[in-house]
């Protein structure tokens, strides 16, 4: 992901974007993309890849415009996040099962 942070940090500073960038202005643009990705499911499972993954993409630079914005490495928290949900779901409780860890 390295290269892709380079680039889209490198992207939005060539267009002097980041005087936009306000966490609150990432954080609303991260959820209007994530509707637009969601759009594509919206009467069925059927959907257009590439729509997709065009949607997919608008999320992940957006997310990558937040954790520069807020000087976090976003594979750290990632990778936090992930062990801190491996506590709530153990693999022993929480295998092939969609239940909230609260009522595992």
């Amino acid at each position: 992901m390295k290269k892709a942070k380079k680039a889209v940090i490198e992207f939005t500073q060539e267009r002097d974007w980041d005087q936009f960038h306000t966490p609150a202005s990432l954080s609303r643009a991260i959820s209007i993309e994530a509707s637009e990705l969601l759009q594509n499911f919206l009467w069925d499972d059927k959907y257009d890849k590439q729509k997709v993954c065009d949607e997919l993409a608008d999320v992940v630079n957006f997310c990558i415009l937040l954790a520069n914005k807020l000087e976090v490495d976003l594979e750290e928290i990632v990778l936090n996040k992930l062990m801190d949900n491996a506590k709530k779901y153990p693999v022993e409780k929480a295998k092939g099962i969609s239940t909230k860890y609260t009522e595992l």
